[in-house]
Protein backbone atom coordinates (compact mmCIF):
# COMPACT_ATOMS: atom_id res chain seq x y z
CA UNK A 1 0.00 0.00 0.00
CA UNK A 2 0.95 3.72 -0.97
CA UNK A 3 -0.21 6.26 1.50
CA UNK A 4 0.33 9.96 0.70
CA UNK A 5 0.65 12.44 3.37
CA UNK A 6 -0.76 15.66 3.05
CA UNK A 7 1.15 18.83 2.09
CA UNK A 8 2.78 19.89 5.75
CA UNK A 9 1.98 16.60 7.84
CA UNK A 10 3.60 16.72 11.11
CA UNK A 11 6.12 14.35 11.95
CA UNK A 12 3.73 12.94 14.78
CA UNK A 13 1.20 12.41 12.24
CA UNK A 14 3.78 10.37 10.30
CA UNK A 15 5.20 8.47 13.25
CA UNK A 16 1.46 7.89 13.83
CA UNK A 17 0.55 5.94 10.31
CA UNK A 18 4.17 4.26 10.45
CA UNK A 19 2.69 2.69 14.03
CA UNK A 20 -0.74 1.70 12.69
CA UNK A 21 1.14 -0.50 9.79
CA UNK A 22 3.33 -1.96 12.21
CA UNK A 23 0.19 -3.04 14.66
CA UNK A 24 -1.08 -5.31 11.63
CA UNK A 25 2.67 -6.76 11.35
CA UNK A 26 3.56 -4.44 8.18
CA UNK A 27 6.93 -2.74 7.91
CA UNK A 28 6.85 0.53 6.45
CA UNK A 29 9.01 2.75 4.20
CA UNK A 30 9.08 6.51 4.53
CA UNK A 31 10.14 8.51 1.36
CA UNK A 32 10.21 12.59 2.33
CA UNK A 33 9.80 15.08 -0.62
CA UNK A 34 10.06 18.52 -1.29
CA UNK A 35 5.82 18.38 -1.11
CA UNK A 36 4.78 15.92 0.28
CA UNK A 37 5.88 12.60 2.32
CA UNK A 38 4.75 9.14 1.15
CA UNK A 39 4.96 5.90 3.09
CA UNK A 40 4.99 2.53 1.94
CA UNK A 41 3.69 -0.35 3.77
CA UNK A 42 5.49 -3.61 2.95
CA UNK A 43 4.08 -7.17 3.63
CA UNK A 44 0.85 -8.40 3.14
CA UNK A 45 -1.46 -4.89 2.64
CA UNK A 46 -4.49 -6.96 2.17
CA UNK A 47 -4.30 -7.03 6.07
CA UNK A 48 -4.90 -2.81 5.79
CA UNK A 49 -8.08 -1.39 5.32
CA UNK A 50 -7.66 1.60 2.78
CA UNK A 51 -11.22 3.84 4.87
CA UNK A 52 -9.08 2.93 7.89
CA UNK A 53 -5.72 4.31 6.97
CA UNK A 54 -7.50 7.12 5.05
CA UNK A 55 -9.10 8.39 8.10
CA UNK A 56 -5.59 8.63 10.31
CA UNK A 57 -4.58 12.55 10.82
CA UNK A 58 -2.45 13.42 8.13
CA UNK A 59 -3.30 11.40 5.29
CA UNK A 60 -4.08 12.53 1.92
CA UNK A 61 -5.08 9.05 0.65
CA UNK A 62 -3.83 5.89 0.12
CA UNK A 63 -3.82 3.14 -2.50
CA UNK A 64 -3.08 -0.52 -2.74
CA UNK A 65 -0.58 -1.54 -5.11
CA UNK A 66 -1.84 -5.41 -4.35
CA UNK A 67 -4.83 -6.58 -5.53
CA UNK A 68 -7.53 -7.31 -2.78
CA UNK A 69 -8.63 -10.80 -4.34
CA UNK A 70 -5.51 -13.16 -4.04
CA UNK A 71 -7.16 -16.81 -4.02
CA UNK A 72 -8.98 -16.02 -7.28
CA UNK A 73 -5.91 -13.89 -8.69
CA UNK A 74 -4.37 -14.78 -12.02
CA UNK A 75 -1.02 -13.05 -9.97
CA UNK A 76 -1.02 -16.74 -7.67
CA UNK A 77 -1.74 -18.91 -9.88
CA UNK A 78 -0.43 -18.72 -13.97
CA UNK A 79 -1.97 -21.63 -15.01
CA UNK A 80 -5.90 -21.47 -16.22
CA UNK A 81 -8.05 -23.75 -13.73
CA UNK A 82 -10.62 -26.48 -15.08
CA UNK A 83 -13.19 -27.24 -12.83
CA UNK A 84 -14.01 -30.78 -13.08
CA UNK A 85 -17.83 -32.15 -13.26
CA UNK A 86 -18.40 -35.51 -12.76
CA UNK A 87 -15.42 -36.56 -15.74
CA UNK A 88 -16.45 -33.05 -17.54
CA UNK A 89 -14.03 -30.49 -17.96
CA UNK A 90 -14.92 -26.56 -17.67
CA UNK A 91 -12.12 -24.29 -18.51
CA UNK A 92 -9.55 -26.21 -20.73
CA UNK A 93 -9.93 -26.53 -24.45
CA UNK A 94 -13.19 -27.81 -24.63
CA UNK A 95 -16.16 -25.31 -24.36
CA UNK A 96 -19.20 -26.43 -22.30
CA UNK A 97 -22.29 -25.65 -23.27
CA UNK A 98 -25.22 -25.89 -20.54
CA UNK A 99 -28.67 -26.08 -22.15
CA UNK A 100 -32.24 -26.55 -20.33
CA UNK A 101 -35.19 -24.31 -19.46
CA UNK A 102 -35.08 -21.86 -17.42
CA UNK A 103 -37.73 -23.35 -14.42
CA UNK A 104 -38.67 -26.92 -13.72
CA UNK A 105 -42.49 -27.31 -14.78
CA UNK A 106 -43.43 -30.68 -15.15
CA UNK A 107 -41.46 -34.11 -15.53
CA UNK A 108 -43.13 -34.65 -19.19
CA UNK A 109 -41.35 -30.67 -19.69
CA UNK A 110 -37.75 -32.40 -17.77
CA UNK A 111 -37.76 -35.75 -19.83
CA UNK A 112 -37.82 -33.90 -22.87
CA UNK A 113 -35.97 -30.69 -22.23
CA UNK A 114 -32.93 -33.71 -21.22
CA UNK A 115 -34.07 -35.70 -24.46
CA UNK A 116 -33.30 -32.29 -26.82
CA UNK A 117 -30.47 -31.14 -24.79
CA UNK A 118 -28.75 -34.19 -24.90
CA UNK A 119 -29.49 -34.28 -28.80
CA UNK A 120 -27.95 -31.32 -29.49
CA UNK A 121 -24.63 -32.27 -28.36
CA UNK A 122 -24.85 -30.31 -24.87
CA UNK A 123 -23.15 -32.08 -21.85
CA UNK A 124 -24.50 -30.30 -19.07
CA UNK A 125 -28.32 -29.49 -18.58
CA UNK A 126 -29.79 -26.38 -16.50
CA UNK A 127 -33.10 -25.92 -15.05
CA UNK A 128 -34.56 -23.69 -11.88
CA UNK A 129 -36.37 -25.60 -9.19
CA UNK A 130 -35.75 -22.15 -7.17
CA UNK A 131 -36.90 -18.85 -8.90
CA UNK A 132 -35.75 -15.43 -7.88
CA UNK A 133 -37.84 -13.45 -9.87
CA UNK A 134 -38.74 -9.70 -9.77
CA UNK A 135 -42.99 -9.27 -8.80
CA UNK A 136 -44.22 -11.99 -6.24
CA UNK A 137 -46.95 -12.82 -8.30
CA UNK A 138 -45.03 -14.52 -10.55
CA UNK A 139 -44.59 -18.52 -10.96
CA UNK A 140 -41.59 -18.88 -8.04
CA UNK A 141 -40.70 -22.04 -8.60
CA UNK A 142 -41.98 -25.81 -8.13
CA UNK A 143 -38.85 -25.93 -5.09
CA UNK A 144 -37.61 -29.51 -3.55
CA UNK A 145 -40.49 -31.12 -5.90
CA UNK A 146 -38.98 -29.59 -8.89
CA UNK A 147 -35.08 -30.90 -7.95
CA UNK A 148 -36.86 -34.37 -7.70
CA UNK A 149 -38.33 -33.87 -11.41
CA UNK A 150 -34.80 -32.51 -12.55
CA UNK A 151 -32.53 -35.14 -11.10
CA UNK A 152 -34.91 -38.14 -12.76
CA UNK A 153 -35.21 -36.46 -15.92
CA UNK A 154 -31.48 -35.78 -16.08
CA UNK A 155 -29.83 -38.87 -14.86
CA UNK A 156 -32.16 -40.83 -17.47
CA UNK A 157 -29.77 -38.80 -20.31
CA UNK A 158 -26.44 -38.93 -18.02
CA UNK A 159 -26.46 -34.85 -17.87
CA UNK A 160 -24.65 -33.80 -14.71
CA UNK A 161 -27.62 -30.88 -13.98
CA UNK A 162 -26.60 -27.02 -12.45
CA UNK A 163 -29.25 -25.12 -10.57
CA UNK A 164 -29.63 -22.11 -8.71
CA UNK A 165 -28.74 -22.04 -4.81
CA UNK A 166 -31.20 -18.82 -3.08
CA UNK A 167 -31.51 -19.80 0.53
CA UNK A 168 -28.35 -20.69 2.44
CA UNK A 169 -31.49 -23.29 4.30
CA UNK A 170 -31.62 -25.19 1.83
CA UNK A 171 -28.19 -26.17 0.80
CA UNK A 172 -28.39 -29.75 2.68
CA UNK A 173 -31.70 -30.46 0.34
CA UNK A 174 -29.29 -29.82 -2.91
CA UNK A 175 -26.23 -31.71 -1.25
CA UNK A 176 -28.89 -34.61 -0.36
CA UNK A 177 -29.96 -34.67 -4.41
CA UNK A 178 -26.34 -34.20 -5.32
CA UNK A 179 -26.70 -31.13 -7.28
CA UNK A 180 -23.62 -31.27 -9.80
CA UNK A 181 -23.09 -27.56 -10.06
CA UNK A 182 -25.23 -24.72 -7.70
CA UNK A 183 -25.36 -21.45 -9.39
CA UNK A 184 -25.33 -18.48 -7.29
CA UNK A 185 -27.88 -15.79 -9.31
CA UNK A 186 -26.93 -11.99 -9.60
CA UNK A 187 -29.46 -11.04 -7.25
CA UNK A 188 -27.13 -13.10 -4.70
CA UNK A 189 -23.94 -12.53 -6.12
CA UNK A 190 -23.12 -10.21 -2.60
CA UNK A 191 -25.35 -12.70 0.12
CA UNK A 192 -22.10 -12.92 1.42
CA UNK A 193 -23.07 -15.21 4.37
CA UNK A 194 -24.68 -17.67 1.02
CA UNK A 195 -21.21 -17.35 -0.29
CA UNK A 196 -19.14 -18.52 2.88
CA UNK A 197 -21.50 -21.58 2.81
CA UNK A 198 -21.23 -22.76 -0.11
CA UNK A 199 -17.32 -21.83 0.29
CA UNK A 200 -17.18 -24.63 3.05
CA UNK A 201 -18.56 -27.70 0.54
CA UNK A 202 -16.60 -29.15 -2.44
CA UNK A 203 -19.33 -28.58 -5.22
CA UNK A 204 -18.43 -26.41 -8.11
CA UNK A 205 -20.03 -22.95 -8.24
CA UNK A 206 -21.38 -20.81 -11.18
CA UNK A 207 -21.37 -17.46 -9.73
CA UNK A 208 -23.64 -15.09 -11.71
CA UNK A 209 -22.29 -11.09 -12.00
CA UNK A 210 -24.41 -8.86 -10.01
CA UNK A 211 -26.50 -6.57 -12.84
CA UNK A 212 -24.47 -3.70 -11.52
CA UNK A 213 -21.30 -4.97 -9.82
CA UNK A 214 -18.64 -4.13 -10.98
CA UNK A 215 -15.70 -6.91 -12.16
CA UNK A 216 -13.57 -6.19 -8.90
CA UNK A 217 -16.64 -6.66 -6.87
CA UNK A 218 -17.52 -9.68 -8.58
CA UNK A 219 -13.89 -11.41 -8.18
CA UNK A 220 -14.21 -10.44 -4.31
CA UNK A 221 -17.49 -12.10 -4.23
CA UNK A 222 -15.95 -15.07 -5.71
CA UNK A 223 -13.05 -14.65 -3.01
CA UNK A 224 -15.82 -15.30 -0.35
CA UNK A 225 -16.32 -18.54 -1.57
CA UNK A 226 -12.66 -19.48 -2.37
CA UNK A 227 -11.37 -18.33 0.98
CA UNK A 228 -13.65 -21.29 2.46
CA UNK A 229 -11.52 -23.27 0.71
CA UNK A 230 -13.93 -24.18 -2.32
CA UNK A 231 -11.70 -23.17 -5.31
CA UNK A 232 -13.76 -24.62 -8.36
CA UNK A 233 -15.57 -21.54 -8.99
CA UNK A 234 -16.89 -20.56 -12.59
CA UNK A 235 -17.68 -16.93 -12.96
CA UNK A 236 -20.86 -16.23 -15.49
CA UNK A 237 -21.47 -12.63 -16.97
CA UNK A 238 -24.94 -12.22 -18.01
CA UNK A 239 -25.74 -9.04 -19.13
CA UNK A 240 -25.34 -5.43 -16.73
CA UNK A 241 -27.85 -2.66 -16.10
CA UNK A 242 -27.46 0.45 -18.31
CA UNK A 243 -29.75 3.11 -19.68
CA UNK A 244 -30.33 0.91 -22.89
CA UNK A 245 -34.22 -0.31 -22.49
CA UNK A 246 -34.39 -2.14 -26.44
CA UNK A 247 -33.31 -5.67 -24.97
CA UNK A 248 -32.75 -6.88 -21.51
CA UNK A 249 -28.72 -6.02 -20.81
CA UNK A 250 -26.19 -5.43 -21.81
CA UNK A 251 -24.11 -8.06 -22.47
CA UNK A 252 -20.65 -7.22 -21.13
CA UNK A 253 -18.36 -9.07 -23.89
CA UNK A 254 -15.49 -7.14 -22.58
CA UNK A 255 -15.74 -9.00 -19.38
CA UNK A 256 -14.42 -11.71 -20.59
CA UNK A 257 -10.92 -10.71 -21.84
CA UNK A 258 -10.67 -9.41 -18.60
CA UNK A 259 -11.56 -12.03 -16.14
CA UNK A 260 -8.94 -13.65 -18.06
CA UNK A 261 -6.36 -11.27 -17.39
CA UNK A 262 -7.30 -11.21 -13.96
CA UNK A 263 -8.13 -14.90 -12.98
CA UNK A 264 -7.79 -18.18 -13.41
CA UNK A 265 -10.68 -19.71 -12.67
CA UNK A 266 -13.29 -20.17 -15.73
CA UNK A 267 -15.85 -17.95 -17.57
CA UNK A 268 -18.85 -18.83 -19.37
CA UNK A 269 -21.83 -16.33 -20.71
CA UNK A 270 -25.70 -16.03 -20.24
CA UNK A 271 -26.63 -14.82 -23.37
CA UNK A 272 -30.65 -15.42 -23.09
CA UNK A 273 -30.76 -13.36 -19.93
CA UNK A 274 -28.41 -10.85 -21.42
CA UNK A 275 -30.52 -10.22 -24.50
CA UNK A 276 -33.89 -11.34 -23.28
CA UNK A 277 -35.36 -12.49 -26.50
CA UNK A 278 -34.51 -15.63 -28.50
CA UNK A 279 -33.34 -14.19 -32.03
CA UNK A 280 -30.48 -12.38 -29.96
CA UNK A 281 -29.42 -15.51 -28.38
CA UNK A 282 -27.46 -17.28 -31.40
CA UNK A 283 -25.47 -13.58 -32.43
CA UNK A 284 -24.69 -12.80 -28.88
CA UNK A 285 -23.38 -16.72 -28.39
CA UNK A 286 -20.64 -16.35 -31.57
CA UNK A 287 -19.62 -13.22 -29.36
CA UNK A 288 -18.85 -14.97 -26.16
CA UNK A 289 -17.05 -17.82 -28.11
CA UNK A 290 -15.51 -15.61 -30.11
CA UNK A 291 -14.12 -13.35 -27.21
CA UNK A 292 -12.92 -16.94 -25.12
CA UNK A 293 -15.51 -17.41 -23.22
CA UNK A 294 -15.41 -21.26 -22.12
CA UNK A 295 -19.00 -22.17 -22.36
CA UNK A 296 -22.46 -20.81 -22.21
CA UNK A 297 -25.50 -21.23 -20.34
CA UNK A 298 -28.28 -21.52 -22.82
CA UNK A 299 -32.25 -21.34 -22.03
CA UNK A 300 -33.98 -23.97 -24.53
CA UNK A 301 -37.36 -25.42 -23.88
CA UNK A 302 -39.19 -28.42 -25.86
CA UNK A 303 -42.31 -25.56 -26.68
CA UNK A 304 -41.12 -21.98 -25.92
CA UNK A 305 -44.84 -20.58 -26.30
CA UNK A 306 -45.89 -23.03 -23.28
CA UNK A 307 -43.33 -22.24 -20.93
CA UNK A 308 -44.32 -20.71 -17.56
CA UNK A 309 -41.17 -18.28 -17.30
CA UNK A 310 -39.22 -16.28 -19.88
CA UNK A 311 -40.98 -17.41 -22.57
CA UNK A 312 -39.03 -15.03 -24.67
CA UNK A 313 -35.77 -16.11 -24.42
CA UNK A 314 -35.78 -19.78 -25.14
CA UNK A 315 -34.41 -21.38 -28.23
CA UNK A 316 -36.77 -24.52 -29.44
CA UNK A 317 -34.58 -27.83 -29.66
CA UNK A 318 -33.83 -27.57 -33.37
CA UNK A 319 -32.43 -24.01 -32.98
CA UNK A 320 -30.43 -25.29 -29.99
CA UNK A 321 -29.40 -28.41 -32.17
CA UNK A 322 -28.51 -25.37 -34.97
CA UNK A 323 -26.34 -22.74 -32.38
CA UNK A 324 -24.30 -25.71 -31.54
CA UNK A 325 -23.36 -26.84 -35.15
CA UNK A 326 -22.53 -22.85 -35.42
CA UNK A 327 -20.54 -22.81 -32.32
CA UNK A 328 -18.35 -26.00 -33.60
CA UNK A 329 -16.95 -23.86 -36.42
CA UNK A 330 -16.29 -21.02 -34.05
CA UNK A 331 -14.92 -23.20 -31.72
CA UNK A 332 -12.26 -24.75 -34.41
CA UNK A 333 -11.45 -21.61 -35.81
CA UNK A 334 -9.82 -21.11 -32.40
CA UNK A 335 -8.22 -24.13 -31.58
CA UNK A 336 -10.72 -25.33 -29.20
CA UNK A 337 -14.37 -27.86 -29.72
CA UNK A 338 -17.28 -27.83 -28.48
Amino acid sequence: MIIVMENGASEEQIDGVVKKIKEFGLESNVSRGTERTVIGAIGDERKLDQEMIDALPGVENSMHVVKPYKIVAREWHKENTVVNIKGIPLGGNQIQVIGGPCSVETPEQMELSAKYVKAAGCRLMRGGAFKPRTSPYTFQGKGVEGLDMFRKAADKYGLPIVTELMDVRMLDTFLEYDVDVIQIGTRNMQNFDLLKEVGRINKPVILKRGMSATISEWLMAAEYIAAGGNHNIIFCERGIRTFETYYRNVLDVTAVPVLKKETHLPVIIDPSHAGGKAWMVPALSRAAIAAGADGLLVEMHPNPCEAWCDADQALNPEELKNLMVELKGIAAVLGRSI
